[in-house]
């Protein structure tokens, strides 16, 4: 049997995870600028003690990610009219106070040019990877937090002593991929578009797999998640990578049917809101089912192009047109709920 190298799993046999794995934290800086600044300051300060007080897991700096058109958009007076004066103020000031938390030590900034959230979030895990990669660690784990939800809220102060335990049932071996789950009242746009329109489309173009996902998660879309090494490998390199909706196509990636390929596990948040109110209008709405619409689109014709040979163009107009029914009652639905 060949000697341990700095790789190699190792148990720690009090805590019952593996002691050599590094458990790197990546904040995603809110696409659009918030009002205030007290949700996300909140979410960095507490996830710096949480890290600090961990004596079981080890934890690099948190990684912050920050687009540079919200940069641009919020700092230099060429670009403030595509801000208001208050979120630039806000910008600023969020800014001046990381750079502090940076010279300190506390964590890391990540400056990218992203056109979504979830081509940051590939920023993120990427620079993450290729650390773990060139210091030869093959078992580390990725934490991924959303910064644009209302951590200052009763529900949001809650939900921030339960997100270490989503990086914690990776590390611990309990599963390969962790979803966080935010609950929603049943008419929100959130609860809206992942019954109606997500589950609609996903049961119209995957209906095995849809079943599978079902009995995991109620929010296949959730931005809060934690996963192994292996699987964000082949996520990240083996896969195609999206800009939006990554969370569905991970989620996908990992069925064969109806079961899944490796462990996944949700743990319930609570309810928190978002801090963007700009994506519970019917608009935002619309724009989030058309683009999981075409995500799937792609994603069906990429796996039955070839195991359908020359008859998948006629299969997939038959599926185009269940899915213009599906997309066009989600619609009907929101537009009475949400105007």
């Amino acid at each position: 049997m060949a000697k341990d190298s700095p790789d190699t799993k190792k148990t720690d046999s009090k805590n019952g995870h593996n002691s050599q794995q590094i458990i790197y934290p990546i904040i995603i800086y809110p696409f659009t600028q918030p009002t205030d600044q007290e949700s996300f300051h909140l979410l960095v300060e507490e996830l710096i003690k949480a890290i600090r007080k961990s004596s079981s897991y080890k934890f690099q700096k948190p990684l912050i990610v920050v687009n540079r058109q919200t940069h641009y958009r919020n700092s230099e007076v060429g670009f403030e009219i595509m801000s208001s004066s208050e979120r630039i103020k806000v910008y600023k000031s969020t800014l001046k106070w990381l750079k502090k938390h940076k010279k300190a030590g506390a964590l890391k900034i990540l400056n990218v040019w992203s056109v979504d959230s979830c081509q940051m979030w590939l920023s993120g895990f990427g620079s993450c990877f290729d650390e773990s990669k060139k210091n030869n660690r093959a078992n580390d784990v990725y934490w991924l937090i959303p910064g644009d939800f209302s951590y200052a809220s009763p529900g949001g102060s809650e939900m921030l002593k339960k997100l270490i335990q989503i990086p914690k049932s990776v590390a611990d071996g309990e599963c390969q991929l962790c979803l966080g789950e935010i609950g929603a009242p049943v008419n929100s746009s959130k609860s809206l578009i992942d019954t109606y329109g997500t589950y609609g489309l996903l049961y119209t173009w995957f209906p095995a797999e849809a079943q599978g996902i079902r009995n995991i998660t109620s929010r296949p879309r959730s931005e809060f998640f934690a996963i192994n090494q292996e699987f964000l490998s082949t996520a990240l390199v083996n896969e195609r990578w999206f800009g939006y909706e990554q969370t569905i196509v991970i989620l996908l990636q990992n069925m064969r049917g109806n079961k899944t390929v490796r462990t996944v596990k949700s743990i319930d948040l609570g309810e928190v809101p978002d801090d963007s109110t700009e994506r519970k209008t019917l608009t935002a709405a619309m724009r989030q089912i058309d683009r999981t619409e075409r995500l799937l689109k792609l994603l069906w014709r990429d796996g039955n192009q070839v195991t359908l040979a020359s008859n998948w163009p006629d299969r997939f107009r038959q599926l185009e047109m269940q899915s213009e029914q599906v997309r066009g009652a989600a619609m009907t639905i929101m537009e009475h709920i949400l105007t």
